[in-house]
């Protein structure tokens, strides 16, 4: 440990006492020629009132106020979605018109079948989907005999099983990036749908019956990610798959869809 030289002290700051808060005296010593001098006789930076005249500030307040804005929004946003997925306990509480679809909103066959559910379904022109939900439900949207658009946003993996069975006036569906299965039956009876693209997907699963008694259907464009799919996928697709490959053989029909693309 090496010792101290009265040179050291010399230069040394004085450290205040704790117990003399008083004000009395000077709390720090200043040398001449020390950093701290020459701190002391630095002009002040532009503060205050002065600073908020400046554009600086005017800059940095329009920041802040579209930045709090949007957060607001946000929170508000996120707030409305969690309390309309709370109230929809039965199909009842959902807007006339409109299929919500939210988190763990699969559906019974019983549930889909219900009175109160077939009288609403057959006037559903609209698809929501809520925030953070990654699958359509089971039997969410089945049934809905006029509804011709749906965009499946980003974030759904999975469109579950009968998602849209029996949806036969629906002709345009927008696939998100990131979809990897389609249930079994989900677009069953779709006899209107006339296009199905994948290609921007990464479906790797077509379950059985997926596309089955697609009667309209004559163009199918699948991604590289498709692999194999379940039974009967493209039964009755007389104007999709011709007569001369037979529908029972995957390897074959696959093939034939990537032939064709």
């Amino acid at each position: 440990m090496s010792k101290r030289t009265s040179g050291d002290r010399a230069n040394a700051i004085e450290i205040p006492d704790p117990n003399n808060l008083d004000g009395e005296g000077d709390d720090t010593a200043i040398f001449e020629g020390s950093e701290l001098d020459s701190a002391a006789n630095v002009t002040p930076t532009l503060g205050g009132d002065d600073f908020m005249a400046t554009d600086d500030f005017t800059r940095l307040f329009v920041e802040f106020v579209m930045l709090d804005t949007l957060v607001a929004m946000r929170w508000l946003d996120r707030k409305w979605h969690k309390v309309v997925e709370k109230k929809l306990i039965e199909f009842e509480d959902e807007p006339f018109g409109e299929i919500i679809v939210h988190g763990g909103n699969d559906l019974s066959w019983d549930e889909a079948n219900s009175a109160a559910r077939e009288e609403r379904i057959q006037q559903v022109t609209k698809v929501v989907f809520l925030l953070n939900v990654t699958k359509v439900g089971d039997l969410a949207c089945c049934f809905a005999s006029i509804l011709v658009v749906v965009d499946i946003p980003e974030g759904i993996t999975i469109i579950g099983d009968n998602s849209f069975h029996d949806c036969s006036s629906l002709k345009d569906i927008k696939f998100p990036k990131l979809l990897t299965t389609i249930s079994q039956q989900s677009f069953d009876s779709c006899s209107s749908l006339e296009k199905v693209d994948l290609l921007h997907t990464n479906v790797r699963y077509l379950s059985n019956y997926a596309f089955s008694n697609c009667t309209s259907l004559r163009e199918m464009k699948v991604p590289d990610s498709l692999q194999t799919f379940g039974a009967n996928v493209f039964r009755s697709c007389s104007k999709l798959v011709p007569s001369h490959i037979k529908i029972y053989d995957k390897r074959a029909v696959l093939a034939y869809l990537r032939f064709i693309q």
